[in-house]
Formats: C-alpha cells, structure tokens, sequence
C-alpha cells in the first residue's frame, strides 16, 4: 500500500510509470510531473480502467474512498466508467437547462400561443426579477427554499400583487420544465400560502348619476391632444378595457354593420368579442378616422404613431381634468357602465356580462348559457349612448325612470 512519503517523493521519468497501491487503484506519474489517481477492474469480463482525478487535489484518503465506491457499483452490476459518463452528460444537460433558458423557451411558447403582448410584457418583467436569483441555476435542481427567495426579494419592497403574480409565473416556467422532461416537478406549487396576501384592489369609479354627467362635460372640454380626447369619450359608451381600446385598429371596424369585431388574441380572456357600435360611438370613430386612418390602430402613439396609444395616456388625461385615482380611473368606465345599466333593471344580467366579455367562472352554467344575447345587446348599447347624452346635458335619464320596471 502506497504512504504518503511514497507519493511526495515520486519524481517524473522518461515514460510514465506506475505506483501501486492495492484492489486495482494506483497512481500514476506521468513526464511532465503530474500524479493521476487511476484503477482497473474487471467489467463482464472486460479490462477497463477508471480515471479518478488528480493528486494533490484527490489524496489518498479520498482516492481510496473512489475505489471503494466503485468495487460496490461493479458488484451491483454497474459499469462505474460508463455512469460516470452519464454524470457528467447529465450535469452538461442541466447546465444548458437553467431556469432561465427554460423560462426563456416557454416565452417563445407563450408567444404562439398568441398571448398578447402587453401580457408578455409583464411575465418577462417579472421574470428579469427572479433571473438574479435563480435565473443561472439549472432548473432541475431548483429548491422550493430557492424559489421562495425570490418572492421574499419582491414582497419585501410591499408589492404583495406582484409577489402573487411572481409565485404563478414561476409555476407556469416549472410545469413547462416538467413538460419537457427538464425538471421532476413544480418547486413552486409548494410555495402557496408562503407569502402575503394582496388586498383585493377595486378600480375608483363614479357611478352618480349627476357625477357621471359631470365627467362626460369635463372630458368633451378636454383641451389635450385629440386621439386622447376620443379615447375618453369612447371609453364610457364601448366598455372595453383599457389595453383592448387603446390598442384597437381599424381592421376591426365595420361601419356599414356598426360592429367593432375583436380578435381573441386582444382580448383578456382569449375569447374573439363584438361590440355593436351605438350612433354616436359611430359618429365618434368617423371624427377620429379623418386624423388617424392612415394609421394601424385607431389611437396612435404621440411621435410613434405605428405604435398604440401609452397605456397611461386616458389615467393621465383623466388626472389633467382634476380627477384623482381615487375618483375615476380608466378602468372605471367599465364599473360605471356595469353599475348603471344592472340598476336599470331594463336588461339581462348576462346580456350585461357579455358586453363586458366576461366569462362565467361556473363551467356547467357556461356550457348552457351559450347565447351571446346579440339583439339585446345592440339595443342595450344604443340605449346606453342615449342615457350618457341625456346624463351629459344634465336631464333625467331613462334608466333611472324605469329602474325596477
């Protein structure tokens, strides 16, 4: 058996020679000084050798150690050369699956699958938050603690929303890994619960009457720039969320049929949705379609017009009239719309839902309420254009005359 003394005093040679120590493991000096740790054995009934590593940085301790890992492996039937090989393909096959290049290739999934831009847009915000953290780790080897490292990091700055968000995205990257055999599992489906909580946030809205009519005077004496003035008076009469208004094109209009046609892919919930377009929506779109028409969208973009309109540009339009976030915000005309037309009592509850393209959350009641209630939903929308002219000019509108009837 080899010593210590032995293996220090060892010098090159000519040729490579051999010092042996015992059960197949020996060491071997090599011309140019360097001391390799290598072992024969005997593999169905084949002579192979197992290169180990290199002495000082294997001693022998460690060096016999390897040896007797690998007399356990050959009597378990295992080539211990050849599942050193697989170790080292698999370590190459994580290194090259980080968290981040899976997340990067379920993007480019994402992408097909025509989510919508702005929706990408903030799944890669969030993921350029996580990629600090985990984005160089190979996702197979990700620990729910790692994971939850990354939500700590966002919810410690009070974005509870965003850390909730975060939770879900990552979820989504690892089931994609697990999907295409990358990792065993989601790390994050652990992690529900683990954080705070978000306080569910209500967009202001103003549902008054007398205030709602207050609002549409103040906007048509909008005295900012034209696309954003339509936009605010689009905004109560169509419903639509903002990114659907904002980023909505011209293709989509058909004045002969007064129908505003939305692409699944515009839509939030992925569903295609038909506006029936009231005549003063239509009057409206032909104020705007002699200053934009040349253009993609109907509300291009201030000094980048073959962009949307900023995502901002009617919140900011609403600020510059003196509404704060706490009275109305963009989002709001949808609530006020809602609020009024429910209390109207003059239309269907689900012909309401439906303009507002939302989807019902009971599986079974969607299967069967498949009507989309177009006719009610062209007099509904007319009627509504009407009510908003007379709340503008101050009279008493119809739907409250006949609220409950």
């Amino acid at each position: 058996m080899l010593t210590h003394i032995q293996i220090t005093a060892a010098k090159p040679a000519a040729k490579a020679y051999n010092l042996r120590d015992g059960l197949g493991l020996y060491l071997t000096i090599t011309p140019a000084g360097g001391k390799l740790w290598r072992m024969n054995y005997r593999y169905l009934d084949k002579q192979k050798t197992l290169h180990l590593g290199a002495y000082p940085m294997l001693g022998l301790a460690d060096a016999r150690g390897k040896r007797e890992a690998a007399r356990k492996q050959i009597a378990e039937g295992i080539d211990p050369a050849m599942e050193r090989k697989r170790m080292r393909i698999a370590a190459k096959f994580a290194a090259a699956n980080t968290f981040k290049a899976v997340a990067e290739e379920w993007l480019i999934k994402c992408e097909r699958d025509g989510l919508a831009k702005v929706t990408i847009e903030k799944i890669e915000w969030l993921l350029c938050k996580a990629y600090p953290v985990i984005g160089s780790l190979p996702i197979a080897h990700i620990t729910p603690h790692e994971a939850l490292a990354v939500l700590r990091k966002v919810e410690a700055t009070g974005a509870y929303e965003s850390a909730r968000r975060m939770r879900s995205v990552l979820s989504r990257v690892f089931r994609y890994g697990v999907a295409t055999v990358r990792c065993d599992r989601d790390v994050a489906a652990d992690l529900r619960g683990a954080i705070a909580t978000p306080k569910p946030k209500h967009f202001a809205a103003i549902t008054n009457p007398k205030e709602v009519g207050k609002l549409l005077n103040a906007i048509d004496g909008y005295s900012g720039h034209l696309v954003t003035r339509v936009a605010m008076r689009l905004s109560p009469h169509v419903l639509l969320r903002p990114g659907e208004l904002r980023q909505a094109e011209w293709a989509h209009i058909d004045f002969e049929d007064a129908v505003w046609s939305i692409p699944a892919e515009r839509m939030k919930m992925r569903r295609p949705h038909r506006v029936p377009l009231s005549r003063q929506v239509i009057a409206m779109l032909k104020e705007l379609h002699e200053h934009t028409h040349w253009w993609k969208y109907l509300f291009p973009c201030l000094g980048k017009p073959r962009k949307a309109m900023s995502e901002n540009a009617v919140n900011q339009g609403l600020r510059k009239l003196g509404y704060t976030t706490d009275q109305m915000t963009a989002h709001g005309f949808r609530a006020m719309g809602a609020t009024l037309l429910n209390e109207s009592g003059l239309w269907h509850a689900d012909a309401i839902e439906r303009q507002l393209a939302h989807v019902d959350t009971n599986q079974v009641r969607r299967i069967y309420a498949r009507g989309e209630y177009w006719d009610e939903r062209v007099r509904m929308m007319q009627h509504w254009s009407d009510q908003l002219d007379l709340l503008r000019r101050g009279d008493k509108p119809l739907l409250l005359e006949f609220k409950g009837g």
